[in-house]
This record gives structure tokens, sequence and C-alpha cells, in this order.
């Protein structure tokens, strides 16, 4: 009979140990997480302003954009677990770290960078692939695991390692400590977070959905951060999220790889479901570390009704 006290609080790696996750996953899920202290950190002490560079899509990086990047990078070196990474923040090609390693990790290292000035909350996005065979050329539901951290007035930890999705909070001591397990998306929708809303000038079934919504009297929870709006569902157990392509995104707008591909992972595992329209984003090949999406996500029969009406 084992002399340990029973926990009087369940942190991440006890949740991580007990639900029979591998040592190795479990090491570098809490790796990631330790990462995402340092991320906290530093949105809380560094300077908002621009870094003066761009990343890999051309975009203005901001300061705390370059520096999550590094935190990330750092950490996942010093795990000795990753064979390679790819970020959002940094090439078009995956990054080789330790050539005999287990894990491939794909991160948007500080998604909604450019709310940050307003004070509204962010986060970041993990997915986390065997090294084993090329990135390019699996799905998103090769994932071993994925994970988000959601930096608000609290932060938050959501993974999930294919035995359902479960939420930790950091607490006054700086463990991640059990929220919420076993998160569940029920049938239903209240809310509604509908993204990239120019579509609806050339995409006429899209405003037949806004309309739809209007008239059945959903609540609208749009904060133009996936992080966080995503989340919000989660916690909630409840709601569908949209970002759909349009004549200046005619792919859809946000990426496969660094955030819909994990999204999609955790939402499943809760009972929910995700679409690029046709398939479940789960389902669609990595074909570029650049690749983009349409994502409809959130409960099961609404994301199912969306993408029936945007097909028609």
């Amino acid at each position: 009979m084992s002399s340990c006290p029973l926990p009087s609080r369940i942190s991440l790696n006890n949740h991580l140990f007990e639900s029979g996750v591998s040592d190795e996953l479990r090491h570098l899920i809490n790796d990631i997480a330790r990462a995402g202290k340092y991320v906290q950190n530093a949105i809380r002490t560094t300077d908002l302003g621009l870094a003066g560079s761009s990343n890999t899509f051309g975009e203005d990086q901001l300061k705390l954009d370059v520096l999550s990047n590094r935190i990330v990078k750092e950490e996942l070196c010093e795990s000795r677990l990753v064979c390679c990474f790819a970020s959002e923040e940094e090439s078009d090609q995956l990054q080789e770290l330790v050539p005999d390693a287990p894990f491939t990790v794909v991160f948007d290292p500080l998604d909604g960078s450019s709310l940050v000035d307003s004070n509204l909350a962010i986060g970041s996005i993990f997915g986390i692939y065997s090294a084993q065979g090329k990135l390019l050329g699996k799905k998103p539901r090769d994932q071993m695991a994925a994970m988000y951290l959601v930096y608000g007035p609290r932060t938050i930890l959501v993974y999930s390692a294919g035995k359902g999705t479960h939420a930790f909070y950091l607490n006054e001591v700086g463990e991640f400590t059990l929220l919420q397990k076993n998160l569940t998306m029920r049938d239903e929708v209240k809310t509604y977070a509908p993204g990239n809303l120019r579509a609806v000038v050339d995409t006429p079934a899209y405003r037949t959905m806004m309309d739809l919504w209007l008239d059945e009297g959903l609540t609208l929870r749009y904060s133009g951060g996936m992080v966080p709006d995503i989340h919000h569902m989660l916690i909630k157990g409840a709601g569908i999220f949209t970002n759909i392509g349009g004549s200046k995104y005619p792919k859809g707008k946000l990426r496969l790889l660094y955030e819909c591909g994990p999204f999609a992972y955790l939402m499943e595992q809760a009972g929910g479901a995700s679409s690029d329209g046709e398939k479940s984003i789960l389902d669609i090949d990595i074909v570029d570390l650049d690749q983009r999406t349409p994502i409809i996500i959130g409960a099961r029969g609404e994301v199912k009704r969306v993408a029936k009406i945007l097909r028609s």
C-alpha cells in the first residue's frame, strides 16, 4: 500500500500521470506549461511596442511576439524531447533541435498579441506530433496532444492527450491545478463568435447565417482573439466560432497547423465538432506550414448547420 497522502489539490503533473500519459509526453507538456508561466510574466512586464521585425508571413511583430517565441523555443530546447519545431513567428521551415527526440511541436507563441495594448485576454497554442515520419502529409488528427494557455485575469491551461479535454489554473504559488476535468460541449448554442465579418459582403450565405443568429436571439461573444473566444465556449460547454474565407482570404485567414488543428483536436475531444465547411479540420492533409483554412468549430449540431448553409 502506498504511503503517499491523498493530494489536497490535483496538479497538472499528477493528472497526466494518473491519466496514463507516457512519461516523455508528460514531461514535455509540463515543460510547455512552464514556458507559459514565463510568457505570462513577460506579458505583465514587457514593453508593448513593435520589435521592428516581421514574422515569416510578413506580419509586424511586437516585442512580446519575439520574446514569447524565444521563451518557448528555449523550453523546447531544454526539454531534450523535441526533434523539430515550427513556430508561426519564425521560419517557414521545420527547425531541428534534437535529431533523435520523439516529438515535433508546432505553436503560436502569442496568439492575439495585437490585443495586448487594450488589455484583453490572449493566449498560446500548441500541437504535439510524433517525430516519426514527416510532418507534411500528416493530418491534425495525428496529434498526440494539443494544448493552449489563456492569459487573462487568471492564467488557464487546457490540454488533451486523447483522453478528454481538461482545464487547469495557475495558482498563487505557480502551480497548474485542476480547474475542470473533462470539459464537455453540449449540443447547444447560446453564444456565437463570428470572425472575418468582412466576408458577409461577398459571401451571401455568411450574411444569412448572421441574420439567423440575430433572429434566434443568440448572444454575441467575440473579442477578436481565437484563444479567449474558443476557451469561453469550452468552459461554458456551448457556442459556435466561425472564421471563413472571403475575397481577401479565399482559403480562410487562420492557419491549420498553429491554430485550427490544435483547437479542433481539443474541441472534438470535448465532444464538439470542427469543419472547414466540407470535413473535419482534423482530416485536412497538412501540405504547407503556412496552410490556411476556414474554420467552423463548437457545438456539433450547429457546426453541421453552419457548414450546410455556407455550402448553399
